[in-house]
């Protein structure tokens, strides 16, 4: 026996355990023992017969609610059961809002109180109405974006897609009246940050904790920063082994991009967006790092959120616009996705971990592939000693073949004018060959005067 979501053990009866009662209601409901030690110990109570008489008219004058109080027999000992329904309305003690989660009772205050009202009320944070906010604010491209992944996920009908933009924000259900839903002022709308606060993504490159080399911010509708992200991270920020197949260079990332991209997805989904702070990626040779501040809904644990039990979305209007424009598949299936790819990419499950601050999933690389990778660091010709600035242009563009020198100079630290001297010397060292014209061609390094 223990205490858990749905039971608390107490040894002797305090009218401040209305709070406890308090919070089943404002939850899943639950039963609170009277007579019973934190070891599940049934001790028992000496005024049985009076709890039993007062406690129902005490719940009900000072919470408004109806309980069940019940005398339990335990080894000749008497117990009081307070038995507690989940009640569709919000229940306040005094005015406090108190919520069990887990085995522990908290009270809900400020954003938290905000959210647990909303959702007592039916709706989510994302489909309060939004005023001064209409279809022509909105951006085309988001549209089109919407419209080109919907049309190949055969999830919008076509009719639909060709009514036009009110008739499609109408059939996404990001219309209340007059006006337009807050999910709408993230996905279709350029400049969400003028109504919500942190709506976009920071993804930085760290060699160390406390060492951030590069960084970058992803701005606009949710649809465009996703594929941004995911462009970015993949043509600048991870780092690929090497193999070869026959004579055919292989390039393979130490992580898997399908599992990337649904994390992602998972974090822009499921955000708690009233928290004003944006989501941030941490990528360091060895692992990725999403983290996401603010608190799932009151009612979901971790592994609801792992997909152990199904859950509706935290934010469903938004969730609802990308399943049906392709980019997620269905509920409670995203985290067995990641771990499947993970596996199959032969990299251990990423790690959750939630708490008082936040989300984090941290993906790690494969030790083994990750030291390939590192000592295929280019080979020096005897007299010939790279820089610290030409060995960090070479491993950049045997990551990044395209990469401009403009993006070089500001990973390296140097001028462009500097990089482009440096290109200029390790060409003439045979370390380093363009093929192709200087738009549209790429960068080939030379190991040992091969390639």
């Amino acid at each position: 026996m223990s205490e858990h979501q749905n039971v608390e053990w107490k040894e002797r009866w305090r009218d401040e355990y209305l709070k406890w009662i308090c919070g089943f209601a404002n939850a899943e409901g639950g039963v609170l023992v009277i007579g019973r030690n934190d070891k599940g110990v049934a001790i028992g109570v000496k005024n049985a017969e009076i709890l039993l008489e007062e406690l129902p008219n005490k719940v009900r004058d000072v919470l408004g609610i109806m309980v069940a109080v019940n005398l339990l027999i335990e080894k000749g000992k008497e117990l009081i059961e307070i038995r507690v329904e989940p009640y569709p309305s919000p229940i306040s003690y005094k005015g406090e809002y108190h919520y069990r989660s887990g085995s522990t009772k908290q009270e809900l205050k400020g954003a938290a109180l905000h959210r647990f009202l909303v959702r007592k009320q039916g709706r989510h944070w994302d489909d309060a109405p939004v005023p001064g906010f209409d279809a022509s604010d909105c951006s085309r491209d988001a549209f089109q974006l919407f419209k080109a992944r919907a049309a190949k996920s055969g999830r919008v009908s076509e009719q639909a897609l060709h009514d036009g933009d009110e008739s499609l924000l109408e059939n996404l259900q990001l219309r209340d009246g007059q006006y337009l839903k807050r999910a709408a002022t993230l996905l279709f709308f350029d400049k969400p940050e003028r109504h919500v606060a942190g709506a976009y993504i920071k993804i930085g490159f760290f060699v160390t904790d406390d060492d951030l080399r590069y960084q970058d911010e992803i701005h606009g509708n949710l649809f465009g920063q996703v594929e941004k992200v995911l462009e970015i991270m993949f043509s600048k920020y991870l780092k690929a082994y090497i193999s070869y197949e026959g004579l055919q260079r292989v390039e393979t990332f130490l992580f898997p991009y399908p599992a990337v991209r649904e994390a992602l997805l998972n974090t822009v989904v499921h955000k708690d967006y009233s928290s004003g702070v944006p989501i941030q990626i941490s990528v360091y040779d060895d692992r990725i790092v999403l983290w996401n501040s603010g608190q799932l809904p009151q009612d979901w644990t971790i592994e609801r959120l792992l997909g152990k039990h199904p859950s509706d979305p935290y934010n469903p209007l938004i969730a609802g616009a990308f399943f049906r424009a392709g980019y997620i598949e269905s509920w409670g299936r995203g985290i067995e996705k990641i771990n499947s790819e993970c596996r199959e990419h032969d990299i251990p499950a990423p790690d959750f971990d939630y708490g008082l601050s936040g989300l984090m999933l941290t993906f790690r690389a494969n030790p083994r592939r990750l030291k390939e990778m590192l000592d295929e660091k280019v080979g020096e010709k005897v007299g010939e000693k790279l820089t610290a600035n030409q060995q960090c242009i070479l491993d950049l563009l045997i990551q990044h073949p395209k990469m401009a020198a403009t993006e070089m100079a500001d990973i390296v630290g140097i001028s462009k004018r500097k990089i482009e001297e440096n290109i200029a010397k390790l060409k003439k060292m045979d370390r380093l060959k363009r093929v192709g014209p200087a738009k549209g061609g790429h960068w080939v390094v030379l190991v040992n005067n091969e390639l």
